[in-house]
């Protein structure tokens, strides 16, 4: 797996609060580094971007995510696909070292072992730390992750998407909680839609809504609107940001949720952020048995009435002592999940009656991959897709039926 680093020298970029006054960064890319394993002699092979290396057979497998952040277990697919293209030898030039890569190291779209801190004796060998997204509906992989990788470092070092960087993160090994990016004004032209506290909606988009890089204010959310410098095109990134700081007169954000996901039946909206919540505090009840939830998403049901929320699942065994989880269980998490979701939905689901009880359906094992297979066979990018949250589409939502294993409602949710 390779991965390119940019360094980015600190004393080339000094941020004021006019973005007319900012000194561009100097971008210095540096050559392409593979990782090899511990059995082989301990040095970092720079080769050629036009002719990549064909790595040793003993080479460790390390994490591939999508460019956006998706993170997995060395068995998805994704990681699989990491060593599945056609590979040419090129001229090798090795350098005796002590482990170490260059400062300031920054993915460009996949994860990747590198080499800083501690030895790892997990699952990939001689790894020294991961660099991977574990922001918004990545932090779910963090557990698996963590289990894989032995308790790795992980490193989030930037905020990117297919039409430019965003932002990178001045703390690449803080915890996934608090992690904020810095965006960097020389990668576009930046600008920002208020997002309404009430309801959660950005603003429409015209010259008196949007708000300048130099404007926003700490403690708001925004949502991201970008226009590239190459191709001068207006995006509106559905992103939702929240001004967390700044660093000297530059802000920082941190990711809060993608804007279209969203579970409504009645009055209620359930967005990314709450899902993922609520399905962390349920899942916490499965580590008992030695499980964990490797993959999940939802749907709005309205076949029957009245509505309710139907999150499907898909478990993984995270331990040599790991047992069926029961029926009992499942219950319970789907109590757990009513609980944690907010009062709207809550008010609906007891007092008004107007919300059905939440249901899990547990699908079988590799559903998602298939869902990534019929996604690619459609036209989606291997490199770009992320399981989707909320599931509208008439075929997926088969899909995912046609593969459930057993089906588990709330008990009554407490006053």
């Amino acid at each position: 797996s390779i991965t390119r680093f940019l360094s980015v020298p600190s004393d080339k970029w000094t941020p004021g609060a006019d973005p007319d006054s900012v000194r561009h960064f100097a971008k210095r890319p540096l050559p392409l580094v593979r990782i090899y394993p511990q059995d082989t002699p301990k040095f970092a092979t720079r080769c050629s971007a036009s002719a990549p290396c064909s790595p040793p057979a003993s080479c460790a497998r390390s994490v591939s995510s999508s460019s956006t952040g998706r993170s997995s277990p060395p068995t998805s697919r994704q990681a699989r696909s990491a060593h599945a293209s056609p590979t040419r030898p090129c001229a090798r030039r090795s350098r005796a070292s002590s482990g170490r890569i260059p400062s300031s190291p920054s993915s460009s779209g996949t994860s990747a072992a590198t080499t800083t801190g501690p030895t790892s004796s997990g699952a990939f060998g001689p790894t020294r730390s991961i660099s991977t997204s574990s922001t918004g509906a990545m932090a779910q992989y963090i557990g698996i992750l963590k289990y894989y990788s032995g308790d790795l470092p992980m490193a989030c070092t930037m905020y990117a998407s297919s039409e430019c960087y965003f932002g990178l993160n001045l703390r690449p090994l803080c915890d996934p909680s608090e992690v904020s990016y810095t965006i960097m004004p020389n990668m576009g032209y930046f600008e920002f839609l208020p997002v309404d506290e009430a309801t959660g909606a950005a603003s429409c988009v015209d010259a008196g809504n949007l708000v300048d890089l130099a404007r926003v204010e700490a403690g708001r959310e925004y949502e991201l609107v970008i226009t590239t410098y190459a191709g001068l095109n207006l995006y509106r990134v559905s992103d939702v940001l929240r001004v967390t700081g700044f660093h000297n007169a530059a802000p920082q954000f941190q990711f809060v949720r993608r804007k279209n996901v969203l579970l409504s039946i009645e009055s209620d909206k359930t967005d990314e952020a709450e899902l993922q919540l609520a399905v962390e505090r349920a899942s916490a009840l499965l580590r008992p048995h030695g499980a964990s939830v490797a993959e999940y998403t939802s749907q709005a049901c309205t076949k029957s009435i009245p509505g309710h929320y139907v999150v499907y699942w898909e478990l993984l065994s995270t331990g040599a002592g790991a047992t069926a989880v029961d029926k009992a269980t499942l219950d319970a998490c789907c109590l757990e999940m009513e609980e944690a979701l907010n009062t709207v939905y809550r008010q609906s689901r007891v007092a008004d009656g107007s919300i059905g009880l939440l249901e899990i359906r547990v699908v079988r094992a590799g559903t998602f991959e298939e869902l990534m297979d019929y996604a690619i066979s459609r036209g989606a990018s291997i490199n770009q897709y992320k399981a989707p949250r909320c599931v509208t589409f008439p075929p997926i939502i088969e899909l995912l039926d046609s593969r459930v294993v057993s089906s588990h409602f709330s008990p009554a949710l407490r006053h």
